[in-house]
């Protein structure tokens, strides 16, 4: 058994101890909720842009990497998944690419969760900014930061609507 599937059965053992757990729990396909997961993204993605704007670019790294780890949740609820870690999140997403379920590129899993040559991922970058003392963030790093996360949230809406078409074509 691999580090992914361990990984897997973990999040879903953590899952199982009800309303306020600490993994992924199977739930029944909620389209409406992905589909508010990706608002929630969209959103994200403009309190980022406001922040770059307003100069507090500090905080930019969180609305970068939340706009991420949304999109992601509304992949999760797609396919019946409710989870309270960013992980387990992670975890189920590889899983879904390793069984062929799901066609994301593993640049996007690098993106947020993975090192990227010449600079962290989002959620380290995130983190740093969050828990350091640093109240603004370099610009170039800024701007590639935001980048990232919108080609990130485009391409999950990409994917999930190959899903609803792929779905449509199966009934």
């Amino acid at each position: 058994m691999g580090k992914i599937d361990e990984k897997f059965k973990w999040c879903l053992k953590k899952g199982e101890t009800g309303k306020n757990h600490k993994g992924i729990k199977k739930i029944n396909p909620d389209y409406a909720e992905s589909e508010r997961q990706i608002k929630k993204a969209e959103s994200d993605l403009g309190a980022m842009q406001m922040l770059y704007e307003g100069g507090r670019t500090d905080w930019v790294a969180s609305a970068a990497f939340y706009s991420m780890y949304h999109s992601l949740l509304a992949v999760l609820c797609r396919f019946g998944y409710e989870s309270r870690n960013q992980e387990c999140s992670i975890t189920f997403i590889e899983k879904f690419i390793e069984e062929g379920i799901i066609r994301l590129e593993p640049k996007y899993i690098a993106m947020i969760m993975g090192m990227q040559e010449g600079d962290k991922d989002a959620k380290s970058i995130r983190e740093e900014m969050q828990y350091g003392s640093k109240t603004s963030m370099e610009s170039e790093r800024c701007r590639n930061i935001m980048g990232n996360a919108k080609e990130f949230v485009e391409r999950i809406k990409e994917l999930l609507e190959e899903l609803k078409m792929n779905s449509q074509q199966k009934k």
